[in-house]
């Protein structure tokens, strides 16, 4: 999602409000995040209440977003400065919070990203990526950056995610993952980074995009990676 875009959903805490209810309603019904009856009904002071259990629960209960107190606008923030590697101190600084509560969003949005990640094995058009998390002292971003952890993330273009914890950004750690989770014959899309060179040999059909001129060239392009959230 690209700034201007983003911009245009949190122009208010309800615009915000209503795209994250979106967002985790994608998949089904609101369960009960008590006894996951899914048959429930609002009440006069915007919480719900389950018909079988008369569990009263907020809009987010049971969802990684209800367990850090931030607003609508600030989850939707956060999550697009953590998928530009944005350091968790100006995360902090950004969104006028603490650090301590910016380092724990963070670390939710990290479990959530590594809890849903997925073993199908994925085909079509897959975006791949990595990123490095982590580390309270500032320092360098992006590879080879002190302190912080790689994470490999591969999207299947408006479907599923695997995001996997990797020792490092080899070509002999990134082709291995691939091969394992996605088909071959998929059309994969990544930025220039030398390890991805040997796909094309794999039975790919690889596409770059040079992020040092440009994010995007028509459809070749990775962005949305790290929103790709069921939060």
């Amino acid at each position: 999602m690209s700034i201007k875009s983003l911009e245009s959903l949190v122009k208010s805490e309800k615009t915000a409000y209503r795209h994250l209810k979106k967002l985790c309603r994608k998949y089904g019904h609101k369960f009960c995040p008590r006894c996951r009856h899914k048959y429930t009904y609002i009440l006069s002071n915007g919480k719900y209440r389950c018909k079988r259990c008369k569990y009263d629960f907020s809009e987010f209960a049971g969802r990684w977003l209800s367990l850090v107190r931030l607003s609508a606008k600030q989850w939707m923030w956060l999550i697009k400065l953590f998928s530009l590697e944005i350091s968790t101190r100006k995360i902090a600084k950004e969104l006028e919070i603490s650090y301590a509560t910016a380092l724990k969003a963070v670390d939710v949005v990290r479990k959530s990203i590594i809890t849903h990640g997925t073993d199908d094995l994925l085909k079509g058009k897959i975006g791949m990526d990595e990123a490095y998390f982590g580390g309270k002292r500032k320092g360098n971003r992006g590879r080879g950056a002190g302190g912080k952890v790689p994470v490999f993330g591969i999207m299947e273009r408006n479907g599923q995610v695997s995001v996997n914890i990797v020792p490092d950004a080899s070509a002999e750690t990134l082709l291995s993952l691939t091969v394992k989770k996605v088909k071959r014959g998929s059309i994969v899309y990544t930025d220039k980074w030398k390890s991805y060179d040997t796909l094309m040999f794999c039975g790919y059909k690889h596409l770059r995009i040079d992020h040092s001129k440009r994010f995007s060239m028509g459809k070749v392009h990775i962005n949305g990676m790290w929103q790709s959230l069921r939060l």
